[in-house]
C-alpha cells in the first residue's frame, strides 16, 4: 500500500510539519547571495521611507472577486499605500495558468516583476537557477517573519540555503460537497471510488452536473488524477520513477488511469470541462450548480463565503480507495505558491520591505475575511468562535488525520515531463485512450526530457 518512509516521503511530509513532522528540504540551484535587509514593516527599512516616489509591480493570483483573498490582498496594500505615501504597489492579478505563461515570457526576457508567483520545489528551481529571485533569507528575520511559518513549509522554496519564495498556503486535497443536490438525487457521501463513479451517474440521472473542474487550467485534471494514482500506488510513485525502480507503465499508473477515465465516461464533469478555467469550474460550484468539487483546502475560503455555503449546506470528505487500494489518509500535499522577488528590480529595498509587510499582515487578514483555512502561517485562534462554518472547522479537523501523501506531478517532475502529462491528462477529457497508451506517452516523455 506504499508505506514509504525514505527520503521522498520525508520531503513530501513537510506540508504537514504543523503535526510534528520533519522534512529534509529541497536542494538544487546554484545562485547565491546576500539581500538587503528590509525595513521593520512600518516604513524603517532602507530607503523605505526616504521621500522618493516608487512603483512596486505584484503580480498575484487572486484576480476572483468572490474570493476573500480578494479582497484581503487589496486590504494590505492599501494599508501599506497609506503609511508610505511614496510607494504605490500596482496589482497585476491573473487566473494560475495565465500568470504562469506570462511569468516565462517575462522570464526569458530576464523583465520579471518587482514581486511575482512561483510554485515550489521543482517549478521553481529553473527561475532560481537562472539567477532571477533575490534571495529572502535576511529579509525573513525582520519582525519574526520567519518564526510566522509552520515549520519546515519553508524547506520548498530553498535552495543551497537560500530561501528564494514565501508560500500563502498549506494544503492538503479534499472534495467537498453539495448537501442539498446529494439529497435531491437520493446519493449518499461515497465511501469508495466507485461509489463515487455511481454517485456521479446517479446525480447525471438528476439533471444535475456531478463534479465541478476548471480543466482549462491543466493542472486541476492533473491534481485530481495524481489522487487516484496515490490510492492505487501509494506515496512516492513519480519518485520510483526518478530512482529507476518504476517507469509509468507500471499497473499502478495503469489502473489509475482506468480509475480516471470512470469517472469522465460516467458524465462526471460538466459539459465543456476544458473551456472553464480555474474560476469559472469553481465557480459552478459555489453557485450551487454542481454537487461535487475536488480541490485543494485553499478553496475552502472562496466555499465558505459562496452562495452554495448558507445553512451549513456545504460537506466536505477524503478522497476515498480505488478498488479498495489507497488509504484515505494520505492526502495530496500542497505546499503553497509563492511570492518571490526579482534580483534585478529597481526597488530592491522598498520591495522587500513590502513583501515584509504583506506577509506579517497575511494570515491576520486572512482570518479576518474567513480565508485563512490553509495558510502556510501559524494562526493561534478559535476559528469556530471568529465564525468560520462547520465545514471550515472540518477542513481544518482532516489536516489533524493526515498520514502522508504526494505532491503534485508539476512540483515533482520537470518541466517538458510535466508539460506533456498535463496535456495527456486533459486530453482523456476529451476523447478516451487506452492505459497502456498513455502510459506509454508519458515513460516516452520522461525519457525525452531527463
Amino acid at each position: 500500500m506504499g508505506n514509504r518512509r525514505g527520503k521522498w516521503l520525508s520531503f513530501a511530509l513537510a506540508g504537514v510539519l504543523a503535526f510534528g513532522l520533519t522534512a529534509c528540504g529541497a536542494n538544487g540551484g546554484n545562485t547565491n547571495g546576500e539581500t538587503p535587509a528590509a525595513g521593520d514593516g512600518n516604513g524603517n527599512g532602507a530607503g523605505a521611507g526616504d521621500g522618493k516616489k516608487v512603483t512596486i509591480t505584484f503580480q498575484n493570483i487572486y484576480p476572483d472577486p468572490t474570493d476573500p483573498k480578494y479582497k484581503m490582498i487589496r486590504e494590505i496594500v492599501s494599508k501599506y499605500e497609506t503609511e508610505h505615501p511614496n510607494v504605490k504597489i500596482e496589482l497585476d492579478s491573473l487566473n494560475t495558468d495565465q500568470q504562469k505563461l506570462k511569468l516565462k515570457t517575462q522570464a526569458a526576457s530576464k523583465e520579471i516583476p518587482d514581486i511575482t508567483i512561483v510554485n515550489p520545489a521543482a517549478q521553481m528551481q529553473p527561475f532560481v537557477e537562472a539567477g532571477l529571485f533575490a534571495p529572502l533569507n535576511e529579509m525573513v528575520e525582520q519582525n519574526g517573519l520567519k518564526d510566522t511559518f509552520q515549520e519546515g513549509i519553508l524547506d520548498y522554496y530553498t535552495f543551497d540555503g537560500n530561501l528564494y519564495a514565501l508560500p500563502d498556503g498549506n494544503n492538503i486535497g479534499v472534495v467537498y460537497y453539495n448537501k442539498s443536490l446529494f439529497e435531491k438525487a437520493g446519493v449518499e457521501v461515497p465511501q469508495t471510488f466507485e461509489e463515487m463513479v455511481e454517485a456521479a451517474k446517479t446525480l447525471k440521472a438528476a439533471g444535475i452536473t456531478p463534479i465541478a473542474i476548471g480543466e482549462k487550467d491543466s493542472w486541476t485534471g492533473s491534481f485530481l488524477f495524481m489522487n487516484i494514482l496515490l490510492r492505487t500506488n501509494g506515496p512516492g510513485f513519480l519518485q520510483s520513477v526518478l530512482d529507476g525502480s518504476k517507469t509509468f507503465e507500471d499497473p499502478a499508473f495503469t489502473e489509475a488511469v482506468d480509475a480516471f477515465q470512470s469517472l469522465v465516461q460516467a458524465s462526471a464533469f460538466q459539459e465543456g470541462a476544458t473551456s472553464f478555467d480555474y474560476n469559472a469550474g469553481e465557480n459552478l460550484f459555489k453557485t450551487g450548480q454542481a454537487a461535487m468539487y475536488y480541490m485543494g483546502s485553499w478553496a475552502t475560503g472562496g466555499i465558505e463565503t459562496s452562495e452554495a455555503s448558507k445553512n451549513d449546506n456545504i460537506g466536505v470528505f477524503k478522497f476515498p480507495a480505488v478498488n479498495g487500494k489507497g488509504d484515505p489518509n494520505e492526502f495530496m500535499l500542497a505546499p503553497g505558491s509563492g511570492f518571490a522577488v526579482s534580483k534585478n528590480s529597481e526597488h530592491l529595498e522598498e520591495t522587500l520591505d513590502f513583501l515584509n509587510f504583506f506577509m506579517i499582515n497575511y494570515p491576520i487578514e486572512a482570518f479576518k475575511v474567513k480565508g485563512a483555512v490553509g495558510v502556510a502561517q501559524n494562526i493561534d485562534e478559535d476559528f469556530a468562535a471568529a465564525g468560520y462554518s462547520k465545514m471550515a472547522v472540518d477542513v481544518l479537523n482532516l489536516f489533524k488525520e493526515v498520514k502522508g501523501g504526494d505532491l503534485s506531478f508539476d512540483n515533482t517532475m520537470n518541466p517538458g515531463t510535466s508539460q506533456i502529462h498535463l496535456s495527456s491528462i486533459q486530453n482523456l477529457f476529451v476523447s478516451k485512450k487506452e492505459a497502456a497508451d498513455v502510459a506509454k506517452e508519458h515513460q516516452k516523455a520522461y525519457e525525452d526530457n531527463k
